[in-house]
């Protein structure tokens, strides 16, 4: 595993591993995809305007939630790549507490070789997501201090 890898949370260095471990970019897409095939359906009613990435050319939805002090993401979108990236980022954030997310910086990209093969595009739009998220987390960690403090 890479030293970027190594100083991020488990949950998100196994999925930098994997996608680190591939040299073809053909082979980094498939593992997209196939992550993008794992992302469970995103309830019709979480398509709203609060949960929708801005930003990106797809339409891309994230919802978070916050059970036992971690943060759990869910996420959809209408393009196949942009979903495995919404799967790799959902799958590597989730059950982490939410100022661990807000913490991470988005630079793990490019341990896993995605960011040299992303058009300008989508890796604007990986960034969006990244953001999206690590708002969402931070919303959850501000309420969680507020009522700490009550």
């Amino acid at each position: 595993m890479s030293s970027a890898a190594v100083s991020l949370p488990d949950s998100l260095a196994k999925v930098v591993n994997r996608f680190e471990r591939l040299a073809e970019p053909k082979r980094r897409y498939e593992l997209l995809i196939w992550f993008a095939k794992r992302l469970p359906e995103l309830d019709d009613v979480a398509r709203t305007s609060e949960n929708k990435v801005l930003g990106c050319t797809s339409q891309v939805f994230v919802t978070a939630r916050l059970e036992d002090e971690k943060i759990y993401f869910a996420g959809d979108s209408d393009s196949q790549l942009v979903k495995g990236l919404v799967a790799l980022l959902v799958e590597g954030l989730s059950g982490l507490p939410p100022e661990v997310v807000g913490s991470l910086s988005p630079e793990f990209i490019q341990t896993t070789g995605l960011n040299v093969s992303l058009t300008p595009s989508r890796s604007n739009g990986f960034y969006n997501i990244f953001r999206a998220m690590q708002l969402k987390a931070l919303a959850y960690q501000h309420v969680e201090s507020s009522t700490a403090q009550n």
